[in-house]
């Protein structure tokens, strides 16, 4: 790292060198274990690999559980060390010299030692010398993906540890949410004899609760709880700001160390340097770890802001002010020339006219804390980047411009001005797909009719079609949905996923054939199944002009009941506003396509059976979640389609009587994600000898796919590292 040309620059790294703490920890140190100390978690982590694929499944789990729990304790310890030695080598330095910091010199680096042999020995009563080595980026990525538990449920389903099996299996999917193969597996293991729903724990939660204190917190919104929102939302932030000072506390030692003599590139000042900001990088990276959900690549921006921007709403509602001016100004910590937060702030406090105490409330002394401690940080390391050879990457939007050193400033404008143009555009490309489909194809089966176009349905490639289902043959799916729903996948005629006040049934291809093979359903209303989706198929694919090969991705008959009782007073969605291929966020009116929504997702339909029930319709959105744009009410025969991107947010009304069925069709272009489900009855029914209708070119016509937009970082991970799977994923 090259120290620009600067007088000042010395000193300026002492200024670095205070920030940087236990830089000796776990360096030099025999890799030899040690009786009672902590084994290195990598070891027991290949052994348990090896186990497994040997097939050795006692000792599998044996090593698999010790290297999680090794782990675990590993950054217990590290926590603990690092608390133990914050105030260590404090006596090396006075107060004088510490408000002085420009005459620092030996004393610095003799108060860093002190720390760094605190900390070393603290955690070296603990931890063998191996186990305080750095693992490699690999067994970073394994555990960081979960892929433990993906060994784990596989083993623990050879030695018919069922309970054990099941968790494993959901710890592993909440963080893989596309791997289908787990999929699979968790519906084999619901569908097991003695297997129960609270057998799927997710074994990660405890680090990941903040997670669900936000979702509780937006469900209590929804539903205009406003004391519980209070209390759900002041819950997440403490919870966010305690995972961040455990991730940052896992900063707390470094794979390199300032070198006894200086090297012929840099001194030792220069190494303290570049050391003391790669850990406060490494602690200003937390902000993005903290902020990214299981399952998904992105982190959700500016996290901590939008929770404080929640709360103070919902103390608002709920008639806490005083509290409401508190987390405003803390907000304003952030973003102290925001006008609406300034706008909301004279609301307040004028409606606390008289209560002086409340008005003068000041900010959370923890916002506080937080973002005093960022600013510091963030000046060191823009001070970094402006003058020495080092790379920072900022993880916040709120960063102030003060902040950033002259010479970098007008670079960082430009960055955050093409950003700020980017989200302006976001309004005007809302009407912009560029999916690669085109509707206005034409209609190539007779009867049907087009009822309601992109104009029709202000919206871009949207149609209404009506005409796809006689009578006869609605009624006839009906009774097989009647017949055979709640016994078909395995939803036994629960509540839905949804909404508590709606039951939920649900019926595949393949199920039907296998329930009509057992004598429980027609054959012929099975393969009428079948045929009514690749009428469908035919249909999207000619009117969206398809520009690829299209394929299945899942066929899915859905009935929803309203439940006796529980209808009165609901403000909830049968289905909430959603997009198939990407995960919205009404908030920043963005659309990232990655996990855990099912990307591979191109053109979507729906076809509706009956229209005796009271909700129940289907509706467009904006962006926002919040401004409907079309409305569609069920009959027979109507279908519904539509490309799956971010151009078609959509949701179901409530349905507060009766019961509502459809089929929902999913298409993609992407030959490896085709539905296998349909695959198999297909070649159950040629393997009786009898065939099936299908609408489908040629394998091998060679048809240009266009591309996809949409963050890819997931996708381009995979190819880079591979993730270490196991042969037996699939049950």
């Amino acid at each position: 790292m090259a120290l620009h040309s600067n007088s000042s620059s010395v000193y300026v790294a002492l200024l670095f060198i205070i920030n940087y703490i236990c830089i000796t920890a776990g360096s030099g140190l025999s890799s030899e274990s040690s009786s009672g100390l902590l084994p290195p978690y990598d070891e027991l982590y290949y052994r348990g690999v090896r186990a497994y694929f040997s097939e050795d499944w006692e000792r599998a789990a044996e090593f698999l559980e010790k290297s999680i729990s090794t782990r675990y304790k590993l950054l217990r310890i590290r926590r603990k060390c690092h608390d133990e030695c914050l105030t260590a080598g404090d006596d090396k330095i006075s107060e004088q010299d510490k408000e002085d910091m420009i005459f620092w010199d030996l004393g610095v680096l003799e108060w860093i030692q002190v720390r760094a042999e605190c900390v070393k020995f603290c955690m070296s009563r603990s931890v063998s010398p191996a186990a305080l080595l750095p693992v490699s980026s690999d067994i970073e990525y394994e555990f960081g993906t979960r892929n433990p538990y993906n060994y784990l449920q596989v083993t623990y389903y050879k030695l018919n540890k069922m309970t054990k099996a099941a968790s494993a299996a959901h710890t592993f999917f909440v963080a893989n949410p596309s791997h289908l193969e787990m999929r699979n597996n968790i519906e084999k293991y619901k569908r097991m004899l003695g297997v129960k729903e609270e057998f799927f724990q997710d074994r990660e939660r405890e680090h990941e609760q903040h997670w669900e204190m936000y979702d509780a917190a937006i469900q209590a919104e929804s539903s205009s709880d406003w004391l519980k929102a209070v209390k759900m939302w002041n819950e997440c932030v403490n919870e966010t700001l305690k995972q961040t000072e455990e991730c940052r506390a896992q900063c707390v030692t470094a794979p390199r160390v300032i070198p006894e003599e200086p090297d012929t590139v840099q001194g030792v000042y220069e190494r303290a340097a570049d050391l003391s900001l790669s850990m406060m990088s490494c602690q200003q990276t937390c902000v993005t770890l903290v902020s990214t959900r299981p399952g998904r690549v992105s982190a959700m921006e500016d996290f901590l802001p939008l929770q404080l921007e929640h709360l103070h709403i919902a103390q608002f509602k709920a008639g806490d002010l005083k509290g409401a001016v508190e987390t405003l100004r803390s907000l304003l910590l952030f973003y102290p020339t925001d006008s609406d937060n300034l706008s909301n702030l004279d609301l307040y406090t004028q409606t606390l006219e008289g209560d002086t105490e409340a008005q003068q409330t000041g900010p959370a002394p923890e916002i506080s804390k937080y973002v005093n401690r960022a600013l510091q940080e963030k000046k060191l390391l823009y001070f970094g980047m402006a003058n020495l050879d080092f790379k920072f990457s900022d993880p916040d939007l709120w960063t102030p411009e003060d902040v950033v050193p002259e010479s970098l400033r007008e670079t960082w404008r430009a960055e955050k001005e093409q950003l700020h143009e980017k989200l302006k555009q976001g309004d005007k490309m809302d009407e912009v797909d560029d999916s690669g489909f085109y509707a206005g194809g034409p209609i190539p089966v007779a009867g049907v009719s087009i009822t309601l176009d992109d104009q029709g349905l202000n919206g871009t490639n949207r149609v209404v079609l009506d005409g796809v289902l006689s009578q006869s043959e609605c009624d006839r799916v009906m009774q097989l949905a009647t017949v055979a729903a709640s016994a078909g996948d395995g939803y036994r005629g629960r509540r839905s996923p949804h909404t508590p006040h709606e039951k939920f049934e649900g019926l595949t291809v393949l199920r039907a054939l296998k329930l009509a093979q057992g004598g429980l359903v027609n054959q012929s209303d099975a393969r009428l199944l079948h045929g009514i989706g690749e009428t469908v198929k035919e249909l999207m694919d000619s009117y969206f002009r398809t520009p690829s090969l299209l394929y299945f991705a899942y066929t899915h008959l859905v009935c929803r009941s309203a439940i006796t009782g529980h209808q009165e007073g609901r403000s909830d969605l049968s289905h909430p506003v959603h997009v198939d291929n990407c995960i919205l966020e009404p908030e920043s009116r963005q659309c990232w396509r990655e996990a855990p929504a099912f990307t591979h997702r191109d053109l979507s339909a729906v076809l509706y059976l009956n229209d005796d029930f009271e909700g129940g319709d289907f509706f467009f959105t904006d962006r926002d979640a919040k401004t409907v744009t079309a409305t569609v009410k069920p009959k027979c025969g109507r279908l519904v389609g539509f490309t799956s991107g971010p151009v078609n947010p959509h949701g179901v009304t409530a349905v507060t009587k009766g019961r509502r069925c459809a089929l929902a069709l999913w298409f993609t272009t992407e030959k490896h994600h085709k539905d296998m489900e349909r695959e198999e009855a297909e070649d159950l029914w040629a393997a009786d000898g009898q065939s099936v209708v299908k609408d489908e070119k040629a394998d091998g016509e060679n048809v240009v796919k266009s591309a996809r937009s949409g963050r890819s970082q997931g996708k381009e991970k995979s190819k880079d590292r591979e993730r270490v799977t196991g042969r037996r994923d699939e049950l």
